[in-house]
């Protein structure tokens, strides 16, 4: 019988012991909520000016890191969507626009988007400094995506301890879920993932 109890609770991290489960799983649940549970990052980048000192590829790279907030109910994973390609598909992509002059920081919170629940979290993340007479003018599309896929959709940094039979895990969030969140989608993805591990067994006998 399994005994969980939340040691500590931040709006970005959470501390919390399973008494009660074995290694392969905890280390199985804490890889699940670093490399499968979708969160929302930048993937495509169409720049249509760019006069600041970083080259077109890094000014894109430096977007897809920024963590971003995103509604569950109305974006879907990249394996429902009929064509991954489409950004107009507003069920996929989120559209975010960027127009700045110098002199000045480029910050996230410049980043405009075309619904109001996809964000960056931190809105204070610097991106680039322009000069007087530079200027930026550029439309990046955010979807779901896994930290398997890429680390820009890592959903936490997660660590754990073990003591006995008892698992302390230390679970920190990178995107824009909470704490909690990403533990309940990792442990429904486990549950999932078992399911399919014995119905792949009883094909067996």
């Amino acid at each position: 019988m399994f005994k969980v109890e939340v040691i500590e609770k931040g709006k970005e991290s959470i501390k919390f012991s399973i008494t009660g489960l074995k290694p392969g799983f905890a280390n199985a649940l804490r890889r699940i909520m670093i490399f499968e549970v979708p969160t929302m990052a930048i993937e495509w980048v169409d720049i249509k000016k760019n006069d600041s000192a970083l080259y077109d590829e890094i000014l894109a790279h430096r977007l897809g890191l920024i963590p971003l907030s995103y509604d569950r109910k109305v974006y879907k994973l990249p394996e429902e969507a009929e064509n991954i390609d489409n950004v107009k598909d507003s069920t996929l992509y989120c559209k975010l626009v960027l127009k700045k002059s110098g002199p000045c920081m480029v910050y996230s919170s410049d980043l405009k988007s075309e619904d109001e629940s996809v964000k960056p979290i931190y809105p204070n993340i610097p991106i680039v400094q322009l000069l007087e007479g530079q200027e930026i003018e550029l439309v990046a599309y955010a979807r779901l995506g896994y930290g398997k896929e890429n680390i820009k959709w890592q959903g936490a940094v997660v660590g754990y301890s073990m003591e006995n039979d008892k698992v302390t895990f230390e679970v920190e969030s990178c995107s824009g879920l909470k704490p909690e969140e990403i533990v309940e989608i990792s442990l429904e993805v486990l549950e999932k993932k078992l399911k399919e591990f014995g119905s792949q067994i009883s094909k067996i006998k």
